[in-house]
């Protein structure tokens, strides 16, 4: 993609996929689900991650699979209200975005 997504994008993104784990999920399976919409290295996930637990929008656990602690990722109260701010967002600048590409005219 040409296009590059800046923080508030990219923590649009990872909201929305934690978001469709109830229980939550984990970093690299984050990572993948990301990389289906946008390129997106683990090195440029983690600090989004870290973030969005810093501004309370995730809580973390860790659970034992195969022997080894993994880190699960839990979207907030906090984070579903900053989800749904960033989905309504979005939409109004996709809509004008697209009305610029159809010609649409009074955006």
């Amino acid at each position: 993609m040409i296009f590059s997504a800046g923080a508030a994008l990219l923590d649009a993104i990872v909201l929305a996929v934690v978001s469709k784990e109830p229980e939550g999920t984990y970093g690299y399976k984050i990572t993948q689900d990301v990389r289906q919409v946008i390129e997106l290295s683990e090195s440029t996930l983690y600090p989004v991650l870290r973030r969005l637990q810093k501004d309370d929008c995730l809580e973390v656990y860790d659970m034992e699979c195969g022997g080894r602690n993994r880190r699960y990722y839990k979207v907030t109260a906090r984070g579903w209200a900053q989800l749904q701010l960033y989905e309504g967002e979005w939409r109004q600048y996709s809509d004008k975005i697209t009305g610029l590409f159809e010609g649409r005219t009074g955006l």
